[in-house]
């Protein structure tokens, strides 16, 4: 069977040597020492100052907008993981959708300007399987209406823009670290902000806002992690190369046989280094896609439809049109991406597709 992904699992003795030390101080969460430890070599290897570790992304999202202080309207995308939009509403506001690019699949940043109203207070964007948004246009459009830029970046560990951490960008950028990333903590996320003052009050947010043991600084809810889930991200990160390179090398061969294929790509964003985490292709039309799928499943193979439906028709959501995402919703299937997969079992995936589109 081939997946879609799989989790990358380290070597049991090296996760078990932390487990180890955790016993022995009886220390199991409450901002434990392997957390500490993780948000420092995360710090380093990102080459980011500020970051605070959290058990996932939806919270890290929560976060963001509550300690942004936003109320009415945040402009979002529609084609992302439905914790973008949650999250938004478990917030108290409102998501109003704007179309996508349909060269990029992310947010349409020429559009953002028409969706502002007097109620707009921010921009939620999600760099769609680790490609950036047009990150300077939507700063530009922010700034121009005094509006705050949030960025899901759930997919984007180890992705650059012009140099530099994509995290960089933005007032919050968020992270998810859940099992299915290239880099995991089993489950996790975290929240970065240049701003310092910003990052203290998020610090508070996600400890229940204690300041000492009698004093709350403000509103918080429990975004902590355990020192068991950092301790499998310290392990991870000693492997996070090596699972970057076989990404690339699986990203490589696919791009050499969508020469053969009808099929196109999504086109990666200027002045970017990206991370491989997904090879997402677009087909004709969406009686192609299920076609390939039955072709796939039929051989245990099991890519994914990402992102399907699209978020502007859930049904706690005011309706609207946005013609390009619904266009291309229906027509994107994510293909297997993972660290032991091979360049056998990508010849076969493809071989399979290839003959989808002649049946």
């Amino acid at each position: 069977m081939i997946n879609v992904t799989k989790p990358f699992l380290p070597p049991a003795h090296e996760y078990q040597r932390y487990i180890d030390q955790i016993w022995e101080r009886n220390w199991l969460t409450n901002n434990g020492p392997l957390v500490n430890e993780l948000e420092l070599r995360l710090k380093e290897y990102l080459g980011v100052g500020h970051l605070l570790y959290l058990n996932n992304g939806t919270i890290a999202l929560q976060i963001a907008i509550k300690a942004l202080k936003l109320k009415g309207e945040i402009i979002t995308t529609p084609f992302s993981y439905v914790a973008t939009t949650s999250s938004i509403i478990w917030e108290g506001c409102t998501p109003v959708f704007v179309d996508v690019d349909s060269a990029t699949l992310n947010i349409d940043a020429g559009k953002i300007e028409a969706a502002i109203t007097p109620a707009t207070s921010a921009i939620i964007a999600t760099h769609t399987y680790g490609n950036p948004c047009d990150i300077d246009a939507i700063q530009e459009v922010a700034d121009r209406h005094g509006l705050r830029v949030i960025y899901d970046a759930a997919h984007c560990f180890g992705t650059t823009y012009k140099g530099k951490s994509v995290y960089l960008y933005g007032d919050i950028s968020t992270a998810s670290f859940h099992a299915t990333k290239i880099f995991h903590t089993i489950e996790g996320g975290a929240v970065f902000t240049k701003d310092p003052e910003l990052l203290k009050k998020m610090a508070y947010m996600r400890n229940f806002g204690h300041n000492g043991p009698t004093d709350y600084a403000e509103v918080g809810i429990n975004g902590k992690n355990s020192e068991f889930h950092a301790a499998m991200g310290l392990v991870n990160l000693k492997y996070i190369e090596d699972n970057a390179a076989s990404r690339k090398k699986q990203y490589e061969q696919y791009t050499y046989w969508m020469k053969y294929l009808k099929l196109r790509t999504i086109k990666i964003t200027a002045d970017s280094n990206v991370n491989y985490s997904y090879y997402p292709v677009i087909f004709e039309s969406e009686e192609a896609i299920l076609k390939a799928i039955e072709m796939l499943n039929g051989h245990l193979i099991y890519p994914r439809r990402y992102f399907y439906p699209t978020l502007n028709n859930l049904r706690y959501v005011r309706k609207c049109v946005t013609p390009v995402c619904d266009n291309i919703s229906p027509k994107v299937l994510c293909l297997p991406v993972y660290h032991t997969l091979s360049m056998e079992e990508i010849d076969f995936i493809c071989r399979l597709l290839l003959r989808a589109q002649n049946n």
